[in-house]
């Protein structure tokens, strides 16, 4: 009897590529393979690389190699952002026998391996207990430190039917909290009422309402959201749909107007301030997370002092803090007056700092508050304590059991930490 072949999936970046790897891998069980051991060869190897920054670039050439001296006989695919911006590169490194360099090629790619039936979306998604859903793919931004909508252009939305149908499939399977992601969530249904198309709109909130829709214990989350975006009708879904969590992440990048005129953002810092004041009057204490890029070319000191302003004013749950590193292809990469280094590193360790205490701010604010809790983890070294998430993404940590792993608790805040919300549970899991 023929064993089964074996495949081993590697995925760097982001959300977006980590469900595409999903859809890829429950393709190969479907045509019969099975995961490689830890230890095993495989005989098919796929990595959806991320080519955000150089290192990325980097890190997507380093893992090919190193499944290749693993690997030997392993036939490789290799898709992702990576793939599309460089596919001369990227097929001449060893063991690469299929670029894809658009992922509608996957289904001729896969009939050319003699595989067949690419779903349509998933079922599942290993090894977490929340799951992603992509939207939408493609950004038509022009942000001059970007290299994204070079390797991703143009605006794709899915039907939102086929997202409804998988969002159900995966509550179906165990997943209480589904993030509906994309590379510019915001423009879902955009590029299908531009122009005449004659349609009706058909926009991100919309999808919110039918989404919400459907029945049971479970929760949705967005990705990301651009200010602009945010508008009268996105914020009476989010207040109105019972489902969507109120927590979101509108990207800052910088708190400063200039360094935002150069970065080619399409807002001002009183704008985006006011979308957030907006939101938190129609939404109980929803919660904010961001994005800023530091040491900007030609960002100085009063520039860095007014994203400090700006970052304290929108008052971040979580600020994900990017050092600037030049992208060739940009038109940011060859801008006048890089930041040193070290520069750089100061003023992030500054941000850092500030971070830590506009999030210890916000935990602070639920002491005493009920929380709905995603139980995911089990703390090393601390027996009986689990680590999960609240509706505003608060991280939390809790006495909990085996069994409430992957379900909600209900708990009450106790102390707020440096990095997280203790609290006492006062229900049993769902």
């Amino acid at each position: 009897m023929t064993s089964a072949p074996t495949c081993r999936l590697v995925t760097l970046g982001c959300k977006v590529n980590q469900y595409e790897t999903q859809l890829v891998k429950e393709t190969l069980l479907k045509n019969g393979f099975r995961e490689a051991a830890d230890e095993e060869r495989a005989d098919l190897c796929v990595v959806n690389t991320c080519t955000v920054t150089e290192t990325g670039d980097a890190k997507s050439r380093q893992i090919i190699r190193r499944l290749a001296r693993a690997n030997p006989e392993a036939r490789t695919i290799v898709m992702g952002c990576y793939a599309t911006r460089d596919p001369r590169a990227v097929s001449a490194l060893p063991n690469v026998v299929e670029v894809v360099t658009d992922k509608r090629e996957l289904p001729d790619v896969f009939d050319r391996l003699g595989l067949s039936d690419l779903p349509t979306g998933i079922s599942h998604f290993d090894g977490r207990q929340r799951a992603y859903v992509k939207v939408q793919d493609g950004c038509i931004l022009k942000c001059t430190f970007c290299i994204i909508p070079s390797v991703r252009p143009g605006l794709r939305s899915r039907p939102a039917q086929d997202i409804e149908d998988e969002v159900r499939r995966l509550i179906d399977n165990g997943h209480k909290e589904i993030v509906l992601a994309g590379i510019h969530v915001g423009h879902y249904g955009v590029e299908a009422t531009r122009g005449r198309s004659g349609r009706l709109p058909y926009r991100l909130w919309h999808l919110f309402e039918q989404l919400d829709r459907i029945p049971g214990e479970w929760r949705m989350r967005l990705s990301s959201i651009e200010a602009v975006e945010i508008n009268d009708d996105f914020i009476n879904s989010a207040a109105n749909c019972e489902h969507l969590c109120p927590q979101f992440h509108p990207s800052l990048q910088s708190g400063s107007e200039t360094v935002l005129r150069r970065m080619r953002r399409r807002y001002s810092i009183a704008k985006f301030l006011d979308k957030l004041e907006r939101m938190r009057q129609r939404l109980d204490r929803p919660a904010f997370t961001t994005d800023v890029i530091v040491g900007f070319p030609g960002e100085t000191d009063e520039e860095f002092e007014e994203t400090l302003a700006a970052c304290r004013a929108a008052g971040f749950m979580k600020i994900h803090i990017f050092p600037y590193s030049a992208r060739r292809g940009t038109p940011a990469a060859s801008f006048a007056d890089h930041i040193s280094p070290e520069v750089r590193k100061s003023r992030c360790d500054r941000l850092a700092e500030l971070e830590r205490k506009l999030a210890n701010e916000y935990y602070e604010q639920h002491v005493g508050a009920e929380l709905e809790v995603l139980v995911e983890l089990r703390i090393d070294g601390e027996p009986g304590w689990y680590s999960g998430t609240d509706r505003r993404y608060i991280p939390v940590r809790l006495t909990a059991d085996t069994e409430d792993v992957g379900c909600f608790v209900r708990a009450v805040g106790t102390t707020a930490h440096r990095d997280s919300l203790q609290a006492e549970r006062i229900r049993a899991a769902v």
